[in-house]
């Protein structure tokens, strides 16, 4: 058998109350369709602040660019690069240096409007031949960044031929121009180290070093130690070459982290560069976005790309997947497994996979294990950094950790974990999801301490929190919980605290609070080795619906859309028992297109099989529920499960409704 055996479907579990709701709404008049089209292109438009700027990444500059069927292709033509240069002039840009962000960040001098800076990556001798000769016709600064052990004659990679690249000479004239700044690419971070027991090679920069002799990784102080030897080594090379000590580094591959500032920082290079598409201020220079200009792109493409800044309301389309299917006891099985999902995801052409970061095999929503080295729960695998990489480098989707928030069967004492009120006093709370208490502070440090381990072991792009993080009208009521409600003056006697209904909901919101300052707070572990990352939280429908009902859960769609990037709607109208699904798929679409941010910050996810019978959905349903979120306005859809071995939700029919075009 190719495949190991399914599990019974799990079903993100229902709450205590559901209410069904009817009721549809009127198509739009075809003026108000026009109207919104145009108000979203609109709104896409930047509109540059006195200390706003972008950044342009480039690489190698050549005559000739032949055409490359892969995506991700880099070089730029010459006369493509000239016609750039000239749009950016015509167009009322103004080209600007680190020296100019640094004077605006000073307050010595403001930046101009629409304000671009240019970097070159690599240090490929063509940008002396090619862009050299273009920025003292234009009068244009730019920074470059030089990898210290590809220019090392002493230490030269035999994988970088030196004829591609620049010489020491060639960077101390064009330093000596005024017109270039020359920036640390690092020494020797540029390349692949062991990442984790299955062979991936990721950013050294950002890596935990696998050794497979010990099956150790780097500690902590180890890698502390190296990445500080490498921005000491790369600031003093440079310094060495071209009698100049850098001031900014780029990031190799885009990647970083807290750590990599702060050693950069103590060096000299406070002004740091990574990937990411969009505006920066002034405010901070240590995290600088920069668009990657790929695929050699003719005028057309440049002018979109500065006129939108890619980030726009791209569509997400996700699928929600379960590391537990992908796992088997046997190490190539697994390997199999994983292929057959990567050809899938390729083949659906989706761009985000939710993705189980922890082992939940009897599907009650707890995690009893992880997979990836941890310091607090039995790790079932070592095998989310391996996927979560073959999904990104692979099918070249943004992989979320999908992570509990309170859920972990932790082997804690009972006062970690929620209480509720029960037969006239507090007792550990019966909802099938045994959540730590976001009041105890040491559960607050275990599981941050799961998160961070998370961070600095894995490669991943998002966290999606799960739907665990509830409290019921009767939760919680620990000491650590009463004590909260004290500070927050309210009663501490259950017949006081639920007495009516202006207190029930004034504990609902300070738990709401409390619900996110715990997310935050996970947030923040994370974003310290990945400052990149995106998170959306997984949210019942009801809280959207009917927003009194905060008050039985906790939950506030309003206060979600303000704190996440994405809330993740479960929009599932059979886990509902809607008697009429479309009407009540219709209602909740009204009702986030009410919000000023609702349809473009929210995921629909659908469900594929209806576990009240255990039925997979037929696809002309599941399809129609996808066209339904489509038709009304709906920008981003999810779905769960996915079933790589039923090849449910059907691919073929998925290529068809659910494909998106490639992005750079």
């Amino acid at each position: 058998m190719l495949f190991m055996p399914l599990a019974l479907f799990r079903c993100p579990l229902p709450p205590r109350f559901r209410f069904p709701v009817t009721g549809k709404s009127a198509p739009p008049k075809a003026w108000f369709a026009a109207g919104m089209l145009l108000a979203l292109v609109l709104r896409a438009l930047p509109v540059y602040a006195a200390e706003e700027f972008v950044v342009l990444s480039y690489h190698d500059v050549k005559d000739e660019v032949a055409k490359d069927i892969r995506a991700g292709q880099t070089a730029v033509s010459t006369a493509n690069l000239i016609a750039q240069f000239d749009w950016l002039k015509n167009n009322g840009y103004h080209v600007v240096s680190v020296q100019d962000l640094l004077n605006a960040k000073a307050g010595r001098r403001a930046l101009p409007q629409k304000a671009v800076l240019l970097t070159f990556d690599d240090g490929y001798a063509n940008v002396y031949h090619k862009v050299f000769p273009l920025l003292k016709k234009y009068r244009y600064p730019a920074t470059i960044a030089l990898v210290g052990k590809w220019m090392d004659s002493t230490a030269r990679d035999p994988d970088v031929p030196v004829e591609t690249l620049l010489s020491w000479e060639q960077v101390r004239e064009m330093s000596r121009s005024g017109l270039v700044e020359v920036a640390s690419h690092s020494y020797d971070l540029h390349l692949g180290l062991l990442g984790n027991p299955q062979g991936n090679e990721q950013p050294a920069g950002v890596t935990r070093i696998y050794d497979p002799q010990s099956k150790l990784y780097e500690q902590d102080t180890a890698y502390q130690h190296r990445i500080r030897e490498e921005m000491r080594r790369a600031s003093e090379s440079i310094f060495h070459h071209v009698g100049v000590k850098p001031r900014a580094i780029v990031w190799p591959y885009g990647e970083s982290n807290r750590a990599l500032i702060e050693a950069a920082r103590d060096v000299g290079m406070g002004v740091t560069f990574v990937l990411r598409d969009g505006k920066n201020t002034t405010a901070d220079l240590s995290l600088i976005q920069r668009m990657l200009v790929s695929e050699n792109p003719d005028i057309a493409d440049f002018s979109r790309m500065m006129t939108t800044l890619r980030v726009g309301d791209r569509p997400l389309h996700v699928v929600h997947v379960d590391m537990d299917y992908v796992y088997d006891p046997d190490p190539v099985q697994t390997e199999h497994n994983l292929d057959a999902l990567i050809d899938r995801i390729q083949g659906m052409r989706v761009n985000t996979v939710y993705l189980q970061a922890f082992s939940d095999p009897d599907g009650d929503g707890n995690a009893e294990a992880l997979y990836f080295p941890n310091r607090h729960l039995p790790m079932r695998a070592d095998l989310f950094n391996r996927v979560a990489w073959q999904l990104l480098t692979r099918a070249r989707v943004k992989v979320y950790a999908w992570m509990p928030v309170l859920a972990y069967r932790l082997n804690a004492p009972d006062n970690w974990f929620v209480h509720e009120w029960k037969d006239g006093k507090p007792q550990l709370a019966s909802h099938i999801y045994k959540r730590l208490s976001p009041f105890n502070p040491d559960a607050r440090r275990v599981v941050g301490e799961i998160y961070e381990d998370l961070a600095t072991h894995c490669s991943f792009g998002g966290i999606l929190f799960h739907d665990d993080a509830i409290l019921s009208d009767y939760e919680d009521v620990t000491a650590a919980g009463l004590a909260a409600a004290r500070r927050w003056k309210l009663p501490t006697d259950e017949a006081h605290l639920r007495g009516d209904a202006a207190t029930r909901m004034k504990w609902a919101k300070r738990k709401t609070q409390a619900l996110l300052e715990w997310t935050d707070f996970l947030t923040e572990k994370v974003r310290y080795w990945r400052p990149d990352i995106k998170t959306a939280r997984n949210y019942y429908a009801l809280p959207l619906l009917q927003p009194d009902s905060e008050e039985w859960y906790a939950q506030s769609y309003a206060t979600g859309l303000k704190h996440y990037d994405y809330v993740a709607i479960e929009a599932m109208p059979l886990m509902e028992k809607a008697e009429n699904p479309k009407a009540w798929m219709d209602e909740l679409l009204k009702k986030a297109a009410a919000y000023p941010d609702g349809l473009r910050k929210t995921v629909f996810e659908l469900q594929s099989v209806d576990w009240n019978t255990q039925q997979e959905i037929p696809m002309t349903d599941f399809i129609a529920q996808i066209q339904q979120v489509q038709r009304s306005g709906g920008i981003h859809i999810g779905y769960y499960p996915d079933n790589v071995f039923h090849d449910h939700p059907r691919q073929e029919d998925m290529e068809r409704v659910y494909a998106l075009p490639h992005f750079p």
